[in-house]
């Protein structure tokens, strides 16, 4: 169905809710949203093709005719089953919000914001079923209703509305404060339930966050002055109905209470869904920013591993012959576009004869990160794969090179790198390229327990020195680092950057770094020599 039949639909059946309702006003301020505002926004972000457009009305139709049942009639012993139809369309809802997810993992934040706006509305599913079926949740019945109002305000539309603006806004400060009010809503549930110190700090990130997207809005270019104004004055409404709630969650912080809950539901509530949600509404159905996102194309490794990786899953997947058959891991340094009149020698031969090199390393984990690498180690020594040690003395590594059956690894001539700490595996990786939009890419498989980490890094020469990086220079870029699942391949909030430099006449070194979620967590010095210079 095209948008606009869509919202008159949905607007009609709104107005004859309300004309027949019989519930106290202040309940279609939750009605109008779970009626209204929730499937126009489902609308805008589904695409025709996907699973949950397809099958939409399937499970909408039944949620929408249960919401109008409990506005049309008086306290029944039903109330609680008709509002879990509506919860269990939220969880629909939730579920196809993971699935955006999993399609594309940790890229563009302004998606991940719009998947945890789908994924928090579950969440205001829940609390509205624990108010209609009269559970005890510990709060009295009317904060049991605010906070299945506040998860459909300021964790459903309010993410969505943020994560459009995103799509549009080419400020670098946007992260920091999409991060803020993706936290908010979760950190306001957390100090009403445990704490008022905790409801008043969410509520001043809340006021941090609002007044970001404030000035987001307002240096973002627009369609037209329409929706400029449209969206500027819904984020504004927010200023206002932030500071009331201040002065309100400090109210319950020191006991003297300068507003009390009836003025919130009045002043607050109607500035909430007439301005913020309906003006917000409004101003994004005038055009619907597209995403920037682009379906991960390039090839991937096929080979998963079992419980156990090491030489048991090589033993499956290599090539015929009990020798290595391949002596680089690149047969080819110059597809990557690398001036060899500046860039030392001995790396370009490292990486195209890479056995007739030996390797030392000095491995070094982040303080923060020592005891999650502690319980992992467990792990990794049984499973021989990304298998290192803790202590930071320099161990030698040693290993080979394997080619891989090509018709089950599934890309282009790949070979995999065995390294070895005495005769403990520390690596096994499946090393390949691939060329997306006149680019070479290193393109590096390490297969985990039925599933692979794919790392594509970037080639780079700066100066005298390569560096490999799953950094993106360009939103565009292959460059990342991946996990691949079943059908599912989608980027992980890991980093990774190598940088390779001659120290000395023929001798090398290289630094590895990797990041989780910005924090450096991992360092790896190598020295490389040649083997008849050891």
């Amino acid at each position: 169905m095209k948008i606009r039949p869509f919202i008159l639909i949905h607007s009609l059946l709104f107005l004859l809710i309300t004309i027949f309702s019989i519930q106290p006003w202040p309940s279609l301020m939750l009605t109008i949203a779970q009626i209204l505002y929730v499937p126009i926004l489902l609308q805008f972000i589904s695409t025709r093709h996907d699973w949950f457009n397809k099958r939409y009305y399937y499970f909408a139709i039944p949620t929408y005719a249960a919401v109008a049942i409990l506005q049309w009639t008086d306290q029944t012993a039903w109330d609680g089953w008709l509002a879990a139809i509506y919860f269990l369309f939220t969880i629909i809802v939730a579920i196809y919000g993971i699935s955006r997810f999993l399609k594309r993992g940790f890229i563009h934040l302004e998606e991940f914001s719009i998947d945890l706006g789908l994924v928090y509305l579950a969440m205001g599913g829940g609390w509205f079923l624990a108010y209609e079926a009269g559970w005890d949740t510990g709060f009295s019945a009317i904060l049991t209703w605010l906070t299945a109002i506040h998860f459909h305000y300021s964790a459903f539309l309010l993410p969505i509305f943020i994560g459009f603006l995103g799509r549009k806004s080419k400020q670098k400060v946007y992260p920091w404060i999409c991060l803020i009010l993706l936290a908010s809503p979760l950190i306001v549930a957390i100090g009403i339930t445990f704490s008022r110190w905790i409801e008043l700090v969410s509520v001043i990130l809340y006021i941090v966050g609002i007044f970001g997207v404030i000035y987001l809005s307002f240096k973002c270019e627009f369609q037209n002055i329409w929706q400029k104004w449209l969206v500027g004055i819904s984020f504004l409404s927010l200023a206002v109905t932030i500071s009331f709630s201040l002065i309100y969650a400090y109210g319950n912080l020191s006991q003297w209470f300068i507003i009390d809950i009836d003025f919130m539901l009045r002043f607050h509530g109607f500035l909430n869904c007439f301005v913020f949600a309906l003006l917000g509404l409004i101003g994004w159905s005038l055009h619907v920013p597209e995403p920037r996102t682009r379906p991960l194309s390039f090839p991937i490794s096929q080979i998963r591993g079992g419980l156990v990786i090491g030489e048991q899953l090589l033993e499956k997947v290599k090539q015929a012959g009990k020798t290595p058959n391949y002596y680089g891991l690149v047969e080819d340094m110059s597809v990557y576009e690398l001036n060899k009149q500046t860039i030392p020698p001995p790396i370009i031969h490292f990486y195209e004869r890479t056995m007739d090199y030996q390797l030392s390393a000095t491995i070094k984990w982040a303080s923060w990160f020592k005891p999650c690498a502690a319980l992992y180690r467990i792990g990794s020594q049984l499973m021989q794969q990304i298998n290192l040690p803790l202590h930071q003395q320099e161990v030698n590594m040693t290993g080979g090179i394997w080619g891989i059956q090509q018709e089950l690894d599934g890309r282009t001539a790949p070979r995999a790198w065995v390294r070895k700490i005495e005769d403990n595996i520390v690596f096994v990786a499946l090393y390949s390229e691939h060329r997306t939009n006149e680019k070479n890419y290193m393109n590096i498989a390490l297969p985990l327990p039925w599933s692979t980490m794919i790392g594509i890094l970037d080639v780079r020469q700066l100066g005298t020195k390569l560096q490999l990086t799953s950094k993106r220079a360009q939103s565009q870029s292959d460059a990342g680092i991946y996990l691949a699942w079943k059908k599912h391949l989608f980027k992980l909030p890991l980093e990774e950057e190598f940088h390779i430099g001659e120290s000395k006449k023929g001798k090398l070194r290289a630094h590895h770094k990797m990041w989780f979620l910005g924090l450096p967590f991992l360092t790896i010095n190598y020295r490389i020599m040649k083997k008849n210079e050891g």
